[in-house]
């Protein structure tokens, strides 16, 4: 398994935090928020997915695969506990990963994903996953397409399009989305009901108002779902919440972690 590339902020030995990107992003989207969790203390870690960014492909791109990734890059980083961060594709696969290594996170924060057994794929997605279509879509698609598809429904400018596009950049990154989309079945997560809740760690739900693909109706049952959690709304922000908001979401992601850090975390 090949070493993913990451971008990295704060003194090692300060409370860790690991942040995990969505799709079709890159770590160039916790930019914005690795200086100031540094300024605050904290040592932050964001990994480019395999296939994304500057990770090379690491065939087949399956949801299992990504999480065995996560744990092989926390031990070869020397991470102990940390606050886990993750945004759309990062939830469900370090949310996986949180359950599965209960005894590590020290916090979460969750950001326009899903975690339900009983969730529903979007348009986009049931594309990507159909046989053919999926194809042409990741072949047929431009970088000029691509930056004014992202532009059409965020503040994702072209210098960020053009850090995402480079999932796209060669025949087995295209394939890895396919094989990403294509291996998970919500249905796998009936075996993690309520494990979320069983962690018992402070957990910030940081949500974009506006998200056509993962509705604020997914926060608030987080939130109903892991007692204790804080729920956070971003007015006038969409799926890409980061990419829309990063100074208010670096604020309360930053406020949260300040509250919620341990002392014994390392």
């Amino acid at each position: 398994m090949p070493d993913l590339h990451h971008r990295e902020a704060g003194t090692p030995g300060n409370p860790a935090v690991l942040l995990v990107h969505g799709y079709p992003e890159s770590s160039h989207m916790w930019e914005p928020v690795l200086a100031p969790l540094a300024a605050a203390g904290f040592h932050a870690l964001a990994p480019d997915l395999a296939g994304f960014g500057d990770s090379p492909a690491d065939p087949p791109g399956t949801w299992q695969r990504h999480v065995e990734a996560l744990e092989e890059f926390r031990s070869q980083q020397g991470l102990g506990s940390f606050a886990l961060v993750v945004h759309d594709w990062g939830g469900l696969i370090g949310l996986r990963w949180a359950c599965d290594h209960a005894e590590v996170p020290w916090a979460l924060v969750i950001s326009d994903t899903g975690f339900f057994a009983d969730g529903k794929w979007h348009g986009l997605a049931e594309a990507m996953r159909a046989p053919g279509q999926g194809e042409q879509l990741v072949d047929g698609m431009t970088e000029e397409n691509f930056a004014g598809m992202l532009a059409g429904i965020s503040k994702i400018g072209p210098e960020a399009a053009s850090e995402y596009f480079k999932a796209f950049a060669d025949e087995p990154r295209r394939r890895g989305q396919l094989e990403l989309y294509r291996s998970g079945e919500f249905s796998e997560l009936e075996a993690y009901e309520g494990k979320l809740a069983e962690l018992g760690v402070p957990t910030l739900i940081l949500w974009g108002a506006d998200d056509p693909f993962a509705p604020v109706a997914g926060a608030e049952r987080f939130a109903r779902e892991i007692p204790g959690s804080e729920l956070v709304v971003i007015e006038g922000t969409g799926h890409f919440v980061v990419d829309d908001a990063p100074d208010r979401y670096a604020e309360e992601l930053v406020t949260f972690l300040e509250r919620a850090r341990p002392d014994t975390a390392r």
